[in-house]
């Protein structure tokens, strides 16, 4: 499932209403059982350059924005949500300031090469309350976190793949259609198992207070697919099938 960010001219920032169709957009994603991945995408040449501030400078009163993070939406969106299935950001242009926090809401970034990065809010005293200083220090480690937070500057799509925010490079104009041959490539895994991965993944990162409980975690959700999908795949390794790369 592609979603696009339509509004190319400032760049795809996101206003009041982009941002309710986005959350519409990702929660029928994650309710409809036949999708198996999201590719998140701007149009027109950039991903997103963050939240629409004319909206915010014009008419401050009218951005109504829900203080308990667990009861909705966050300024961007779908920020605030979680998903039991793989999202992939195709990155373009620029991915700034609320844009580059949209961006970490994928688990994948697929960026063009003149792709820039950046929390360019730093300079008009806009916070990062997309998820920005949760997921980024995770992701890239605290260090090069703190200098892209504190310095507001921009950064190419070399450095970010340098680092680790960028997944792949690509040719500039091709960034959505390498993310949804990614996409295809992921979808044809066996869900379950490659979901519980996922997930116990994301446990390990963001919930687990300890070592063992990860552990146990990992071990409890992979046991739920033995079966279903680990004894299938490995008869079907025995007859030689999918050796080598090839498909099953």
């Amino acid at each position: 499932m592609a979603i696009g960010i339509n509004r190319p001219e400032i760049r795809n920032a996101v206003d009041q209403e982009t941002a309710k169709l986005l959350v519409q957009a990702f929660k029928s994603f994650e309710e409809d059982r036949s999708l198996t991945v999201a590719v998140l995408h701007g149009l027109g040449g950039n991903f997103c350059a963050g939240y629409d501030l004319k909206e915010l400078a014009d008419n401050p009163s009218s951005v109504k924005l829900e203080q308990d993070v667990t009861k909705g939406p966050g300024p961007m969106g779908p920020s605030r949500m979680t998903f039991s299935k793989p999202v992939i950001a195709a990155v373009s242009g620029y991915a700034v300031a609320g844009g580059l926090e949209l961006s970490l809401l994928a688990d994948l970034r697929v960026v063009e090469e003149s792709a820039v990065f950046g929390v360019f809010c730093r300079r008009f005293g806009v916070p990062l309350i997309d998820g920005g200083t949760v997921r980024l220090p995770k992701l890239i480690g605290l260090s090069r976190a703190m200098d892209l937070i504190l310095t507001g500057r921009p950064v190419s799509a070399q450095e970010a793949y340098q680092f680790g925010l960028a997944n792949r490079i690509v040719p500039n104009g091709q960034a959505l259609q390498c993310a949804i041959e990614l996409a295809e490539q992921i979808s044809a895994f066996p869900q379950q198992c490659m979901r519980g991965d996922r997930s116990s993944a994301y446990y390990s990162t963001f919930d687990a207070s300890s070592f063992t409980e990860a552990m146990q975690y990992e071990f409890d959700t992979g046991m739920q697919v033995i079966l279903k999908e680990s004894v299938p795949g490995a008869k079907k390794f025995t007859l030689g099938q999918g050796r080598s790369g090839s498909k099953l």
